[in-house]
């Protein structure tokens, strides 16, 4: 059994309309979820898969930092999706730090959030205080290695080459694995030219 607590002003996004948001994450993650609406603490208790059970709390963590319900359980249906969630907070000196470094994580508009998300192929919100990451390994990496730029004081231009590059490399590796099509596969014993 574990505890989360989520922000006040997350809870009926939590819930969702008549309960079907805490339905549908019972259901998919196979647990129990207990939420007081008072303190927003949310006991979760698997009750099912185990190993399902294991993304709960991060369901119910990523919804509580400003993640819509269907991004979240993307965490339940693929084992290589992971939250992974950054305090701005530890990399601001005051209240106007922060909100001047959320500005810039934002962007105008919202194009460097909106870049970070598109070239990296991850789901990024800004939050209160927090960046949350929802993807695979390397693109948790490249979204916080650009946040991590952004708020070291790098020019957005040298941010967004860099998530750029990112996404060749990403694009490419993936590449590899999908190189051949039954047609050109090397017969076994053969080596690809």
């Amino acid at each position: 059994m574990r505890h989360v607590t989520i922000p006040q002003d997350r809870i009926g996004v939590l819930i969702g309309e008549g309960g079907a948001t805490m339905r549908e994450i019972e259901s998919r993650a196979e647990v129990r979820l207990d939420i007081d609406s008072e303190t927003g603490s949310v006991r979760i208790e698997s009750v099912g898969d185990p190993v399902k059970g294991l993304a709960g709390p991060d369901v119910v963590k990523a919804i509580g930092r400003g993640f819509a319900p269907e991004a979240a359980l993307e965490l339940v249906d693929d084992d290589m999706r992971m939250l992974e969630i950054l305090d701005l907070d530890a990399a601001t000196r005051n209240r106007n730090d922060l909100r001047r470094q959320k500005g810039r994580l934002i962007g105008e508009n919202g194009r460097t959030r909106e870049l970070m998300e598109d070239l990296t192929g991850a789901d990024v919100v800004i939050y209160g205080s927090t960046l949350g990451v929802i993807g695979g390994p390397e693109q948790v990496d490249a979204v916080r290695s650009a946040a991590e730029m952004i708020l070291d004081g790098a020019p957005h231009g040298a941010v967004y080459s860099f998530l750029e590059r990112r996404h060749n490399e990403m694009k490419s590796e993936g590449l590899e694995y999908h190189e051949f099509t039954p047609e050109t596969a090397p017969e076994a014993g053969e080596t690809p030219e």
